[in-house]
């Protein structure tokens, strides 16, 4: 199942290339008061409204994908996790750019075969989620600066987990989507420079685990006004996803909607005003977004 939010407020299922209109599926979620709990309600309860939703698709007139505004079916992440440096080539590549490195790569390089050992996850803020349909702002104070794609699968957890062991870990995922982690260079900490507003894409939907054949060999890309600038499989992860589950619950108790971004591999380059970026991964799909300076 393909879950998605498209022109705003509308909740449809993506099937064969069209966009199936459910929301009035979203009436049979449970009232919230306050004060609210963290995590995303729709994904909370997702497992017990799927009936409701493949029921409602029957009678939904589609229309072609193409004619609607994909947001991320993510609103309510209480926290995005993100792993860096894990590709060995992408590492390999940022140690001879002189712009990314800054000696941080190089040293990885040194002794350091599996960097999130090391360096641990890092956060990006919550309010910089937005999908495709919003596209990138670079809105950053100042002289201009690099500003980066990077692409990666991105996972999204469906209950909450506390202290999950890997081998449980995949009963924790609610499904897949596509992520950009936009990175400006510089030397502020690294969640400061990957936090601005619309610097966490996702989408262009959310893709249930029955959708991916094997999410640790699975196939994703990213160009820029047509060419291709990072292709590779997440079986080229250094720390796999059932482990970057386990090291993330160790530390946070993650909740319905938190997001884990798995790493990128090699090919991250400059992005700037008018760019268009595609993105597109096995299992998921593909998604197109503008870049825009404020």
């Amino acid at each position: 199942m393909k879950i998605c939010r498209f022109n705003d407020t509308r909740l449809g299922l993506v099937d064969s290339g069209r966009v199936y209109d459910v929301t009035s599926v979203l009436e049979n979620l449970a009232p919230l008061r306050w004060p609210l709990p963290f995590g995303d309600p729709l994904i909370a309860q997702l497992d017990q409204l799927r009936p409701a939703l493949e029921q409602a698709k029957l009678t939904a007139a589609g229309v072609p994908a193409g004619e609607v505004r994909f947001q991320s079916v993510i609103s309510s992440a209480s926290k995005i996790l993100a792993a860096p440096a894990n590709y060995r080539k992408h590492v390999e590549q940022d140690t001879k750019d002189p712009e990314v490195d800054a000696g941080v790569h190089s040293a990885m390089l040194k002794g350091v075969e599996r960097p999130v050992d090391t360096y641990g996850l890092f956060l990006k803020a919550s309010s910089s989620l937005v999908g495709p349909a919003d596209g990138i702002t670079i809105d950053w104070p100042g002289e201009r600066r690099r500003v980066d794609h990077e692409v990666e699968l991105a996972v999204v957890i469906g209950k909450v987990a506390r202290h999950v062991p890997r081998e449980q870990a995949f009963d924790y995922v609610a499904g897949y989507g596509l992520g950009l982690d936009i990175t400006i260079r510089g030397a502020e900490e690294r969640s400061f420079r990957k936090s601005a507003d619309s610097f966490a894409v996702f989408g262009p939907w959310l893709s249930t685990p029955d959708e991916l054949s094997d999410p640790n060999d699975t196939a994703f890309w990213l160009s820029v006004n047509g060419e291709i600038r990072q292709s590779s499989s997440t079986s080229a992860i250094t720390v796999p996803i059932a482990e970057l589950i386990e090291l993330a619950s160790n530390v946070y108790t993650l909740y319905p909607g938190d997001i884990i971004m798995t790493g990128t591999p090699e090919g991250v380059g400059p992005i700037r005003d008018g760019d268009i970026i595609r993105a597109g991964c096995d299992g998921i799909g593909e998604m197109e977004l503008l870049v825009r300076e404020a």
